[in-house]
């Protein structure tokens, strides 16, 4: 068979320069994304090829398809080949040594292995080992370290990857490959969303189908020849769509359908493409290139075929086998010395990949290479991968369980099967395991017998995993059949309606599988103790308090008889979280008994999800700097343990943590971006929603605030989330009073309290009764306001809840106001003020300053009262509140005072000034002149004076040209 060297890279000019702008400009991260065959990896290639030799080091692991519970097993793969690059061992970072055992061809070269860490911290070794690769990366910088097919990696290897670039070593260039439509988390490869440190150099290269011109630049390369016609290029294109790969397979083919001569009169004829289409095309192209092999070559060809991923010359050769008649294919005599492999290797039908490893050059080669060999045959194939896979120590389960099942041994697919996920769940490789049980489950070949244990282990795990959809499907599907014991239905209805309680946010579902699963635990009284905590979390639904305190006191006696480890601290997880949610004074001793140490997987899984409960229910009270200390707690244990959802839980609440604490810079696009990311998890989207409305609402985007705060959980009390639920309908009730719709603000707050008052815990009103008491102040409802304040002050009486505190006194200031007592409502405002200083809430803080300032100016204390609102004025530019910035400086001037200068430098060269700015964004919006005026405080003709600026300086012709950001 003739062989040709594979074509230069066509159609990638602006791509490749991208791509190799970043690798040359450390620290950087390249993204570099297509569909399969669309050449990833040939644009990195070729990026690399063009760096001068010896100036950089690179490095390449490969994330596959089939992988064992090995986490962080790319990179450590590309770490091996490091040697050559690292200085002499003194010049090493001590914490290297963490590394010998992951990287034993380099023991030699690294320090001493540090003393392992404390026992009761078991994320401390995880810490520690990525701080161990952040420093050997620094030591043999500049380097380009290249992780290929990234939507195939471990949970380990992404956090490994995200620890990296969210501080890069300073030589660091990150190369990544991966298809967007197959990571885990759409548009998120490294399962978080991405926000580059400055400094840090990002791109982002999306690879696309060739147009025309290029397909016949390619296959032009490919036969010889310029000049194409036109009618065979264009078809061409059509039936590959434009994928090079599928091009060159193609071509290759018609190439051997001339019989290896020249190609001249190849790709005269379009009508040859006619007969066939992709991918019929890429398979007819494959079977071409395997007619020329000896029997001993397609052996091996099929060989790697069925393994999948790339194997060594002794593992292909014993899968392949010797062509005996046990082998099912005939005999050739050929002995088994590696010339089949040889012989595949130079028709180009297989590759050498690093280390000894040889496979195909794409998955659609493979495929196409699979589905050709007979069904008898394969079967042999894969029995004979049984057996030598079984053979290496460690055995690779996964693979193990994937070759008996398509072998026809189901026996030894159900035990390697179960064995694998048993495995990846003690690793803390959670989704893995899901995957497996998830697969076997669906599988009609799985014994009846079987599917109990197996509906039960993945109902477990899914509790802690993220992917829910396809589990509640199947859950419900083997639910709905009376094959399963009582205990087991019960025990995996129960793990269902947590799965749909928390992941799925479908609380009123999940709160009727855990009632239906109650008669089914009577024998199981822990396991009813776990629905039992479930039920009693006050957040959600509609009962009273008294209802949930019942379900947690009976809960707690129900787990004492059990004694089960993992349960008792499910129970206990729910009762801190109880305690801190209802603003128990007693809640932070209690979370300190939490099991953080305990040598169960599962008991640190509870805990972590108790620490971001924890760190969720603190922050609607105001212990600001507790919810952080939980967060950090929460996120490291349940990484080390694979709970994926508290990790989720806990982004979601930085979120909400971060607007209150006034860290607003780039928290708009972390909440977009976290809405966007959450479509199988809604429940978890409620804080971004909260936040991007009630951002909006400070800079007077009434349209936006208003949709995200309806979908913060508003108009559905059965399923919110109520202290988020809570906080947005205030926000509700303040963009109407802006919008002086009092009768709409008043029907809002009054139905927002009713939910609080039946629910029975206040501490939740923080944000919620200060605007319901100005909207009934506003509507003339002074006694339904003075009785709210009064219910309001005795339902938070004795409980840890600073934010709550700080509200009383702002209400109680508020009527003061009204009633005409300024002295009073001064000092209420200014012990407000206090109080959200200490807590570390600015735009509180200004909030009451300006109610202060209101009240000094009836007093008469005018120089006092601008001193105040000028500070606001500043606090609230800062954050970026552009409408309440923009109603102190409008207040400023009604009473005679200047306004403070506007923070931020007006540009040279002619840029947009900070109000120009402000002006552009509304205008962006879409908004009139007339709505910017009232939105910035300033007259129509102001506007009209801004606008007129802001389109000669943008060098645009009409308001609709103005884009935001700018």
């Amino acid at each position: 068979m003739t062989a040709f060297a594979p074509p230069a890279l066509v159609g990638r000019d602006a791509q490749l320069g991208t791509l190799l702008g970043a690798i040359t400009r450390p620290p950087a991260v390249a993204l570099v994304q297509g569909e399969a065959g669309i050449g990833k990896t040939r644009l990195v290639r070729a990026a690399v090829e063009l760096l001068p030799d010896g100036e950089r080091t690179v490095l390449v692991g490969h994330c596959h398809q089939l992988r064992e519970p090995f986490p962080y097993g790319p990179v450590f793969d590309a770490l091996r080949h490091v040697g050559a690059a690292l200085p002499a061992r003194p010049a090493l970072n001590p914490v290297t040594g963490a590394l010998r055992g992951y990287l034993p061809e380099l023991a030699g070269d690294l320090p001493p292995a540090p003393p392992p860490p404390p026992v009761d911290d078991p994320s401390a070794e995880r810490h520690r080992l990525f701080r161990a690769v952040h420093a050997l990366l620094a030591a043999v910088g500049p380097v380009v370290l290249v992780v290929e097919d990234l939507h195939w990696a471990d949970d380990g290897t992404r956090d490994l990857l995200r620890f990296l670039i969210d501080q890069p070593p300073g030589g660091l260039a990150l190369v990544v490959t991966f298809r967007r439509e197959d990571l885990p988390v759409p548009g998120l490869p490294f399962g978080h969303a991405y926000r580059h440190p400055p400094g840090v150099n990002s791109e982002v290269v999306a690879l696309a189908p060739l147009d025309v011109d290029d397909v016949a630049r390619m296959a032009g390369g490919l036969l010889g020849r310029d000049g194409l016609p036109a009618a065979f290029a264009a078809r061409l294109h059509e039936r590959t769509a434009g994928v090079p790969f599928v091009v060159e397979e193609v071509v290759r083919s018609l190439l051997a359908d001339a019989g290896g001569a020249a190609a001249g009169g190849v790709g005269e004829e379009p009508k040859a493409l006619d007969r066939i289409a992709v991918p019929v095309l890429l398979r007819e192209a494959m079977a071409e290139r395997l007619a020329g092999l000896s029997p001993g070559a397609l052996r091996v060809v099929r060989a790697a075929a069925v393994l999948k991923l790339p194997a060594d010359e002794p593992l292909l050769a014993a899968v392949a086998g010797d062509g005996s008649p046990r082998d099912g294919l005939p005999r050739d005599g050929l002995p088994r010395d590696g010339a089949g492999l040889c012989e595949a290797l130079r028709a180009g039908v297989l590759m050498e990949h690093p280390d000894g490893q040889h496979g195909f050059r794409h998955a659609l080669a493979q495929q196409a290479v699979y589905d050709a060999i007979p069904g008898p045959d394969r079967r042999s194939v894969h029995r004979r991968a049984v057996a030598a896979l079984a053979a290496l120590d460690p055995p690779p389960l996964v693979q193990i369980a994937y070759h008996a099942r398509r072998a026809g041994d189901f026996d030894a697919w159900r035990r390697h099967g179960e064995a694998a996920a048993d495995q990846a769940a003690a690793l803390g490789d959670v989704p893995l395991a899901v995957e497996l049980l998830e697969s076997m489950l669906a599988d009609p070949k799985l014994p009846r017998d079987a599917r109990g244990p197996l509906a039960l282990r993945l109902s477990r795990l899914a509790a802690v995993g993220l992917s829910h959809r396809r589990v509640v499907r199947l859950l419900r599907h083997l639910l709905a059949d009376d094959f399963l014991s009582r205990e087991v239905r019960g025990e995996a209805r129960l793990n269902l309606g947590v799965l749909l309680a928390n992941q799925a946010g479908a609380i009123p579902a999940g709160r009727q599988e855990v009632l239906a699963a109650l008669p089914d635990l009577a024998d199981r009284p822990g396991m009813a103790a776990r629905g039992l905590a479930l039920l009693a979390m006050p957040a959600w639904g509609t009962e009273p308090i008294a209802a949930h305190q019942e379900w947690m006191d009976r809960s707690e006696s129900l787990v004492v008889a059990d004694g089960d480890p993992e349960l008792t601290a499910t129970v206990r997880a729910n009762k801190v979280a109880f305690a801190m949610l209802v603003g128990s004074p007693e809640a932070f001793a209690l979370a300190d008994t939490l099991p953080v140490g305990h040598p169960s997987a599962g008991v640190r899984r509870q805990v972590a999800r108790a620490y971001s409960n924890l760190c969720d229910a603190a922050i609607p009270l105001g212990h600001y700097a507790a919810a952080r200390r939980y967060a950090e707690l929460g996120r490291r244990l349940a990484e080390e343990s694979g709970a994926l959802y508290p990790v989720y839980l806990v982004e979601m609440s930085s979120i909400r943590l971060d607007w209150l604490t006034g860290r607003w810079s780039g928290l708009r696009e972390r909440a977009v971006a976290a809405v966007e990311m959450m479509p199988e998890t809604p429940l978890l989207g409620v804080d971004a929603q909260l936040v991007l409305g009630m951002l909006a609402l400070a800079c007077g985007e009434w349209e936006e605030a208003g949709r995200h705060l309806e979908d913060a959980g508003v108009r559905e009390p059965d399923s919110a989330f109520l202290p988020v639920a809570a906080a947005a309908s205030g926000g509700l009730v303040e963009l109407l009073l802006a919008r002086d719709r009092v009768e709409a603000a008043l029907a809002e707050a009054r139905a927002a309290v009713a939910r609080l008052r039946r629910k029975g815990v206040w501490v939740w009103g923080d944000q919620l009764v200060p605007p319901a008491v100005t909207a009934l102040l506003r509507a003339a409802r002074r006694d339904e306001a003075g009785a709210l304040v009064v219910e309001f002050a005795s339902g938070i009486e004795g409980r840890s809840a600073p934010s709550a505190v700080a509200a009383l006194e702002v209400v109680r200031g508020a009527l003061a106001h009204a009633d005409g007592r300024f002295e009073e409502a001064v000092a209420c405002q200014a012990r407000a003020g206090s109080a959200y200083a200490a807590m570390g809430r600015p735009y509180g803080g200004a909030r009451a300053a300006e109610a202060e300032a209101l009240a000094r100016l009836e007093l008469g204390d005018v120089e006092r009262a601008a001193q105040i609102v000028t500070g606001a004025a500043e606090r609230y530019a800062a954050l970026g509140a552009a409408h309440d910035a923009a109603r102190c400086r409008h207040r400023l001037r009604e009473i005679g005072a200047g306004c403070p200068p506007r923070r931020g430098r007006r540009p040279a060269g002619g840029g947009l000034s900070p109000r120009e700015r402000e002006v552009a964004r509304l205008v962006a919006q879409g908004r009139t002149n007339r709505e910017i005026a009232e939105v910035l405080f300033v007259s129509r003709r102001t506007v009209d004076t801004h606008v007129a600026k802001v389109l000669q300086k943008l060098g645009v012709r009409t308001r609709n040209d103005v884009a935001w950001p700018l």
